[in-house]
């Protein structure tokens, strides 16, 4: 029997936000019950930010914000670097703080902070590579130049399914770019932000550059609504986003956003069915589903479709492993609440009842000695109607479903028929077929025949209703950065 302990919360940071170098003891926004997803008990209780620390926090930023940018880029190089080996020196206390936060197995949360010091390394080198551009220019004689300079404040509002990942590989960025942040983690999962904002004080930043403010809907409506604010970065919903863009409209506030996700991945009969079955489990399962780049539509050639779906079902039973987060044996953890439970669990049940499909794996809560926490089964439902529900809507939970196609003219309009754009997978040993459908999927990330990761190298981001803009590689600090001309009449 497995007994799964209650979260550590001795390694909790002190929960309270984070401003310059302070912790207000007079927030305003309210008490949050955190509970520990994997046992479904509360911990403990975190003050959340309101409206009057969202200006407190505000005014800091500014404050800070014309220092950190005159800083010289090698210092700010520097500084960055510092960060990224304090992140690395505290990487299992990190590690375990984000198991205990939201239940992410450790083997998982130890690789997304691993992530995050590699994010950190990457863009330390970029403070003294910003540079413009000299530009021809008439009819009268004049000396004409362009520079990159920082957006100033950004507001930061991090999701919960990876929150230590999504706080490093935005905060990056806007620091080598020479902004101050207000980064708003949910009230869900705000432990790992405030232990990273710690971290970056403790590297020699300046108090102000980086500002913590956890709460919910109100405190993030106030931030992206703020006049003070220069730039603003949501990962989330889309529904979500669509409020913050109204909001930031009265302001004409720039918005970059990294929304959601529901990828195809096309094997076609020519794959490698064995490698290919192996990563679409991986792909779907992984963070029990809670990702918006999971590969979660299974799009299978006719020719092969009976062999996919039976390799499928056989990875589903026989990859992941049930079991306290914090054991290595883990790597299946539960999903964030009794609500997303309820939400996958109604969204399985019409998938069946509705559009007809085959739940072949799974298809429930983990009873007995899981019974309490919010672990779900990997499903898999084959033969799904590419227009139902289930393979339209984000789930968020580990739920594949598998969808028949006959050729490639009719993958490729399976695949781009949903409202999301944000990657998308092919298994073809044919290369010609992989850069031809490369060029045809409406996605802004394709893998094809495996994926290594998002090192920060690469730029990531998606089109349609998975969002605005892209974070890594050059890409990532031009978002953070704008540009600004300057003519001198010779």
């Amino acid at each position: 029997m497995t007994i799964i302990k209650d979260a550590p919360t001795e390694l909790f940071p002190d929960p309270l936000p984070l401003i310059g170098k302070g912790r207000p003891r007079s927030v305003n926004g309210g008490l949050h019950q955190h509970i520990y997803p994997a046992t479904g008990r509360p911990t403990i209780e975190v003050p959340l930010a309101g409206p009057d620390d969202v200006d407190h926090a505000v005014a800091t930023a500014r404050s800070a914000a014309r220092e950190w940018r005159d800083t010289p880029p090698n210092v700010r190089r520097r500084l960055l670097w510092q960060l990224a080996k304090l992140v690395e020196a505290n990487i299992e206390e990190l590690t375990a703080i984000q198991v205990a936060e939201n239940g992410t197995p450790i083997v998982s949360a130890g690789r997304y902070a691993s992530s995050v010091v590699d994010v950190l390394e990457y863009y330390s080198g970029w403070p003294d590579k910003l540079v413009g551009q000299v530009h021809p220019v008439w009819p009268v004689a004049a000396f004409d130049y362009s520079v990159r300079e920082p957006h100033g404040v950004v507001a930061i509002i991090i999701p919960w399914n990876s929150p230590l990942f999504s706080v490093g590989t935005v905060v990056g960025p806007a620091l080598a770019a020479g902004n101050t942040v207000i980064v708003k983690p949910p009230e869900l999962t705000p432990f790992t932000s405030l232990r990273f904002a710690e971290l970056a004080l403790q590297a020699g930043i300046p108090a102000g550059v980086v500002n913590v403010v956890p709460g919910g809907a109100a405190v993030g409506a106030a931030l992206v609504s703020h006049a003070g604010i220069d730039m603003i970065h949501f990962t989330g919903s889309g529904r979500t986003a669509t409020r913050i863009l109204q909001s930031a409209a009265e302001n004409l506030t720039p918005v970059g956003l990294e929304l959601g996700g529901k990828s195809p991945n096309l094997i076609f009969a020519d794959a490698d069915l064995e490698s290919a079955a192996a990563a679409a489990v991986r792909y779907s399962f992984q963070n029990a589903g809670q990702g918006c780049v999971n590969g979660t539509r299974l799009l299978v050639e006719d020719a092969v479709f009976d062999d996919v779906v039976s390799l499928v079902k056989e990875r589903s039973e026989d990859t992941y492993r049930v079991g306290d987060p914090v054991s290595p044996e883990t790597t299946l953890g539960p999903v964030i609440n009794q609500a997303a439970v309820d939400r996958i669990l109604g969204m399985i049940d019409r998938a069946k009842t509705s559009s007809g499909g085959r739940v072949i794996s799974g298809g429930a809560r983990y009873g007995g000695e899981f019974a309490d926490g919010y672990f779900l089964q990997p499903t898999v439902i084959a033969d799904v109607d590419p227009r139902a529900e289930i393979a339209q809507d984000e789930v968020f939970g580990p739920v594949l479903s598998v969808v028949r196609f006959s050729d490639e003219e009719q993958a490729v309009a399976i695949a781009n028929d949903t409202k999301f754009g944000l990657a998308s997978y092919i298994q073809t040993s044919d290369i010609t077929r992989a850069h031809r459908l490369a060029n045809e999927l409406d996605t802004g990330m394709v893998w094809i025949n495996g994926a290594g990761g998002l090192p920060p190298s690469i730029p990531f981001g998606g089109g349609k209703d998975s969002g605005v803009g892209r974070i890594g590689g050059l890409e990532g600090l031009q978002l953070f950065s704008r540009t600004k001309n300057v003519w001198i009449a010779l």
